[in-house]
């Protein structure tokens, strides 16, 4: 595999001050054919799957997604273990989120990757490279950052062409951005991600947990999903006798979706360099059975208190697992990490129940929840929004990014959903 041979100084963390797509704008595919989507001539590693080719519309894709993911989380566990040795630098954009060189990494990685395989599916995802761009330009000591990210996805994307410059990295990142491509009203086919949804998770270390997301939505519909969480384990989060979920200590699993197919996770590869191609290593996932609300777990982000929830009206809360409860009591549980790997825990049965309160100083991205709603429904779950209705991925015609769910989201395992959406629309105004 090709790599840059560069001498580098401490690996540094980069933060966008200000996001503003500088690549120039590509032909608008508003109407795709995976099925159609050419592809390169480039030797990629096969991940078997839990399923053969013949029950599925789009295997290939699931598989190539597969493997990208499992790459990109390498990449992530790499930054992160230099942050132990480096000289880290943590910042804020403007909005007050954080973003890491894993951020912009991962997305270089997986959209070149997915540009080399399926060249006509553009990419919807959280990044572009507008301020190292311009940092670079200013500061020399923001080449260091354009240098280690290049670096880290050397190391491990699959390219079986010449080693890649750090044009052609930026270029990567700058294929996921907002200003790339333009969608119309008619139902469109591309490729979702979230190159790291937790950020302050992967900034907190092992005990906290983050998520990279990747899903393709053809012709207007989720079709499947990929999500690879690197830091959890059986004894993360939840009961540590749940065998639903495949997980090995210090290895982290991936979780895979595909419509009419199921939900299935299996541990990632024990070792750097070694991707994982049996497909006996999976198994299914599926939520679980829990019918009584105040029996369940339920699970919101970081920023939320179970006050501002509408089911606050019904129930009162508790982290404590050995509290007794009684019918007006719930047990919410938490653990530090972004909306995905709250899906993640319900689609393995650790979560009974995500909800989630959409702000209106803060707009809800597309990347932050379409991997996370197929995961769930495909493991016997439901999601919808708090007055009950399917969350509209088609809802931001024009960029594919933004979703408007009304008064928030709502994923459960199906036995308690009818009652809480009930619950949740007539307390929510």
């Amino acid at each position: 595999m090709p790599l840059l041979h560069l001498s580098l100084p401490p690996h540094r963390l980069l933060v966008v001050r200000q996001c503003r797509l500088i690549a120039p704008p590509l032909h608008p595919p508003s109407r795709l054919s995976v099925r159609a989507a050419a592809a390169a001539p480039v030797a990629h590693e096969v991940c078997a799957l839990p399923f053969p080719p013949d029950r599925t519309s789009h295997h290939r894709e699931l598989a190539a997604a597969v493997a990208s993911v499992e790459r990109a989380c390498r990449l992530c566990v790499d930054v992160r273990a230099s942050m132990l040795v480096g000289d880290e630098k943590i910042l804020e954009k403007n909005d007050q989120t954080h973003v890491t060189i894993a951020d912009f990494g991962v997305q270089a990685l997986i959209s070149f990757e997915l540009q080399q395989l399926f060249p006509s599916i553009p990419l919807v995802a959280e990044e572009d490279s507008a301020f190292i761009r311009s940092s670079s330009a200013t500061d020399s000591n923001s080449n260091t950052l354009v240098e280690s990210i290049s670096s880290f996805v050397s190391k491990e994307v699959s390219n079986n062409g010449p080693p890649l410059t750090h044009d052609d990295v930026l270029r990567a990142i700058d294929r996921g951005g907002k200003d790339v491509v333009s969608f119309d009203s008619n139902p469109a086919t591309y490729w979702l991600l979230d190159p790291i949804d937790g950020t302050k998770g992967f900034l907190k270390g092992e005990d906290s947990l983050y998520v990279v997301g990747l899903a393709l939505v053809v012709d207007g519909k989720l079709a499947l999903g990929v999500m690879g969480c690197p830091n959890l384990t059986d004894t993360t989060v939840g009961d540590t006798e749940d065998e639903s979920i495949a997980a090995y200590p210090g290895h982290g699993i991936l979780m895979v979706s595909h419509v009419g197919c199921g939900t299935w996770s299996r541990p990632m590869s024990a070792e750097i360099g070694q991707l994982t191609t049996a497909a006996d290593v999976w198994k299914r996932c599926y939520v679980d059975p829990c019918s009584v609300a105040h029996m369940a777990r339920f699970c919101i982000v970081d920023s939320h208190t179970w006050d501002m929830m509408p089911l606050s009206a019904h129930f009162s809360s508790t982290m404590d697992e050995s509290e007794p409860r009684d019918e007006n009591k719930i047990l919410l549980q938490n653990s530090c990490g972004g909306s995905l790997s709250k899906y993640l825990l319900v689609a393995c049965g650790r979560m009974s129940v995500f909800i989630l309160l959409a702000r209106a100083e803060k707009l809800l991205k597309a990347w932050d929840h379409a991997v996370g709603v197929i995961c769930v429904e495909e493991a016997g779950g439901q999601t919808c929004d708090w007055s009950g209705k399917p969350l509209d991925f088609g809802a931001d015609l024009t960029g594919r990014r933004i979703i408007y769910p009304s008064g928030g989201v709502l994923a459960t395992n199906g036995a308690l959903h009818d009652k809480l959406v009930e619950m949740v629309s007539e307390n929510y105004k």
